[in-house]
């Protein structure tokens, strides 16, 4: 576990043990779900608020009454909050993946390469063939989010000045294939061997 995720781990506990001091006074879950968000005082809605207010509802409520982090970030955000999109996106993926799909996406996205990205993008079209013949529309959008999330992870590595810029070129190229596949996933296999035969992509990746 990197030192990011520790310390996001670390604040969400920390933000969870103070909503279980926090008394609440709503009657509804939707009134609950606004309270609690206002009673954190944050100048924006992420992860840790949204896994604070899953405990309260939780506590309250019961399992049951749970909604997905989109739910709550919409209802929040039609109350005026700002919401740092990235992080509920990814929580409700991970949400999502708590269920019997949980085997088929686990360690899916891997990206360190061309090579390994490739194998993730192919990983990705067989699951979208297999939920197309099964007309499983829940897996399609899995499968859909989770696309979307390596292809934002790759662009977020890409725009980190921290990072080589070999590095952040490749990040780039790789988020660009996710892009292609997402738009056009029938085409791809042709593309991507194009792309890597191409002048292009040999002077920038392959002369040394």
């Amino acid at each position: 576990m990197s030192s990011e995720q520790k310390l996001f781990e670390f604040s969400s506990k920390l933000l969870t043990a103070y909503c279980s001091l926090l008394m609440y006074n709503s009657r509804t879950k939707i009134d609950l779900i606004i309270e609690v968000w206002e009673k954190l005082d944050c100048e924006s809605v992420g992860a840790k608020e949204i896994i604070a207010i899953e405990k309260a509802v939780r506590e309250n409520f019961g399992n049951s009454a749970l909604e997905s982090p989109m739910i709550l970030a919409r209802l929040l955000a039609d109350e005026g909050a700002e919401l740092r999109h990235a992080e509920i996106m990814e929580l409700d993926v991970e949400r999502r993946l708590e269920s019997p799909y949980a085997p088929m996406f686990r360690n899916i996205l891997k990206f360190s390469d061309f090579k390994q990205a490739l194998v993730s993008i192919r990983q990705l079209e067989n699951l979208r063939k297999k939920f197309i013949a099964e007309n499983d529309r829940e897996g399609l959008r899995l499968m859909r989010e989770t696309a979307i999330k390596g292809k934002n992870r790759a662009r977020m590595i890409a725009k980190n000045e921290k990072v080589t810029p070999e590095k952040r070129a490749e990040k780039q190229e790789i988020a660009e294939w996710f892009t292609i596949w997402l738009q056009n996933p029938e085409v791809f296999e042709n593309w991507v061997l194009l792309r890597q035969n191409s002048t292009d992509f040999k002077q920038r990746f392959e002369e040394k």
